[in-house]
């Protein structure tokens, strides 16, 4: 019986050796694909496959035409990566108008390069992982924000209140869910 146990022993042993080498070669072919894509100088990335058919929270907002300011902010940022990630996200996504009610020149210059890590951390604030209705809002005193900050949650009339944003729509992706909100979340200060 010994003998036979070993003889299987060995039998699955090679196969996994083998199966082994072939996944080495197929390594580095991609790895070779890789090296020509990065030195490209196109972005790249699972946000610019152009024949995904799928909903993700950046495919909603890019669809908008109320969300084109957060749009031009997410790439200006180069968050798209981020933001069609399996998820779940939850992101809150002010409207146009929300950008608009903010004090003059700051949207133009947040949007400047060297500005890129703060406009980073106010988007990643308008990002909560969860999948989370409108009225599940409701039982939350705070929620963790992709910053690694906190956004205060308040019910007021019924209605959930996200860092003093009202909600107005919420919108189901395949990799979680966008609520439209009135105002521009902005991080606390230290």
């Amino acid at each position: 019986m010994k003998p036979i146990k070993h003889v299987f022993l060995v039998f699955i042993i090679a196969i996994l050796f083998c199966s082994c080498k072939d996944t080495s070669k197929n390594t580095s072919a991609s790895s070779s694909d890789v090296t020509t894509e990065t030195q490209s100088t196109e972005r790249t990335g699972q946000a610019f496959i152009e024949d995904d058919e799928s909903t993700t929270v950046l495919s909603i907002a890019m669809d908008s035409k109320d969300h084109t300011t957060l749009v031009a902010a997410v790439q200006a940022a180069q968050l798209e990566n981020a933001l069609v990630n399996a998820g779940p996200l939850m992101v809150f996504a002010p409207t146009n108008e929300a950008f608009a009610a903010l004090p003059e020149g700051t949207v133009e210059n947040l949007l400047k390069p060297e500005n890129k890590d703060a406009l980073a951390n106010i988007l990643k604030y308008h990002v909560t992982p969860g999948n989370y209705s409108k009225d599940f809002l409701k039982k939350f005193k705070k929620l963790g924000q992709a910053n690694n900050d906190y956004v205060k949650v308040e019910v007021v009339d019924g209605e959930p209140m996200i860092g003093g944003a009202k909600i107005l729509a919420s919108i189901k992706a395949g990799n979680g869910i966008v609520h439209v909100i009135d105002k521009v979340l902005l991080p606390p200060t230290e």
